[in-house]
């Protein structure tokens, strides 16, 4: 088993905590296989809140992303394609 501790800002973590955001997504992928996650809570909670469990990890273009998560991304398009880079390859936590 092996964990990794994300920052995510406040707004998402409320999100994930809900269940209205499935997804995280992130620029680069993990050197490991990860299948556990520890969310840290971003200012002004700067703190531990919760633990999830890694169901699978997506690597694909930002619009391939898009299209397999926008019902539960609990983002918008624009937000994504705006953090992430076009065409190069990204990862996001199911």
């Amino acid at each position: 088993m092996c964990a990794i501790l994300l920052s995510i800002n406040p707004i998402h973590v409320e999100k994930i905590m809900n269940g209205t955001k499935r997804y995280e997504f992130r620029k680069r992928a993990c050197k490991r296989q990860e299948d556990r996650i520890l969310i840290y809570s971003t200012n002004p909670i700067s703190k531990v809140v919760g633990e999830a469990e890694v169901e699978d990890i997506l690597i694909d273009d930002p619009e391939t992303i898009w299209r397999r998560t926008e019902k539960k991304s609990g983002i918008n398009k624009h937000f994504l394609i705006s953090i992430l880079k076009i065409g190069s390859t990204q990862w996001l936590i199911n």
